[in-house]
């Protein structure tokens, strides 16, 4: 379930996307949203699509953070950095009318991992991928430092991947891979992890329940 709250606004904008090309009323509803607003524009038909699909992942994502916070009382910094980048590169997006901006947003957000990643562990060796497998994985610090490496690497490569996927095929291609190819991905690395560093995996046995406590 956590997996599909973390992609639901992924889902929603893909979903809305795929909508929007085929609905007729499309344009219709752009301009009365636009014109709800105060903003009177000449809509380009061919933008119309991506723009609602926008919209529609700005509003899913501000609805993630408000439940998370809501259920946690606190958010997590990543996913604050995910609105800010949706809510800044999509307001560019809608009020450019140009999808270049929302094109750049993944490739930003994964840089940022990679560089959070990167820099937390060199300059002050917070190790932020140990922190978040320490219940499931306990391997020596050398191991760890390669692990969080390799991890850095893999955001690199897979923000140059969108990039390149974003500005070298169509946008519906682009759509498809921001949601069912770089799920795969993400997929099958975290499966290689396992099957690499398996010798290093908590098995629940070896992790004692908490002691009943004595009246």
């Amino acid at each position: 379930m956590k997996f599909l709250f973390d992609l639901f606004p992924v889902i929603f904008f893909f979903s809305t996307l795929k909508v929007a090309e085929k609905w007729h009323g499309a344009s219709a509803l752009l301009s009365n949203i636009f014109n709800s607003i105060g903003v009177h524009t000449t809509l380009k038909p061919d933008l119309v699509p991506i723009m609602l699909a926008t919209i529609a992942a700005i509003i899913a994502t501000v609805l993630q953070v408000a439940w998370v916070k809501f259920k946690h009382g606190k958010v997590d910094k990543m996913l604050w950095l995910s609105l800010s980048l949706i809510i800044v590169l999509g307001g560019m997006t809608l009020y450019f009318q140009d999808a270049t901006f929302i094109k750049w947003k993944p490739s930003i957000l994964y840089w940022f991992f990679a560089a959070t990643l990167l820099i937390s562990n060199t300059f002050f060796n917070k190790n932020f991928i140990q922190i978040m497998m320490k219940d499931v994985l306990a391997a020596p610090k050398s191991v760890m430092d390669k692990l969080n490496l390799t991890w850095v690497i893999f955001f690199i490569l897979l923000g140059c991947l969108n990039w390149y996927v974003a500005f070298h095929y169509s946008l519906d291609t682009w759509a498809s891979f921001k949601l069912f190819g770089t799920t795969a991905i993400m997929f099958l690395f975290v499966i290689a992890q396992t099957a690499v560093l398996k010798a290093y995996l908590i098995s629940p046995s070896e992790v004692s329940p908490p002691e009943d406590k004595k009246d």
